[in-house]
């Protein structure tokens, strides 16, 4: 028997990607539970210029936003709001229930909380800029 080694990649090629895709859904499906996984992203765009962009994955039954990114000449302009409401509009009346997020002290809580999101829990650090926010919003 070879002996198992642990490696890093930077990138998964698509054997990781096949074995990760069947042993994440098998396990659900094995208990009755549906995946319904799909990745997303939505870009902003004038004149071919990104000047945002929002990203994350849906799964079981919420929608997980892992990026939201506003070009900083454009933040302050609603950009950001028009973009997080693209996603919970793309997904309302699916098979999801929430949509969650995470952001640091330093970025937004303020932001996600003016949109509706709720605070589950922070989890603390010494420096509060670093505090993680865990937000939730119904869909």
């Amino acid at each position: 028997m070879s002996e198992t080694i642990i490696r890093r990649i930077s990138e998964p090629d698509d054997a990781v990607d096949a074995f990760i895709h069947e042993s994440f859904s098998g396990y659900g499906e094995q208990r009755g539970i549906a995946l319904n996984y799909e990745d997303f992203c939505f870009t902003a765009n004038r004149g071919g210029e990104i000047l945002g962009a929002i990203t994350g994955r849906a799964y079981y039954n919420e929608v997980h936003i892992t990026d939201l990114i506003i070009a900083e000449g454009c933040r302050g302009r609603g950009l950001g709001s028009r973009l997080v409401k693209t996603v919970e509009d793309a997904f309302r009346g699916g098979a999801y229930d929430v949509v969650t997020l995470t952001t640091f002290g330093f970025q937004a809580p303020a932001f996600y909380r003016k949109l509706g999101y709720t605070l589950e829990f922070v989890r603390e650090s010494a420096d509060p800029r670093l505090n993680k926010y865990f937000l939730k919003k119904a869909l």
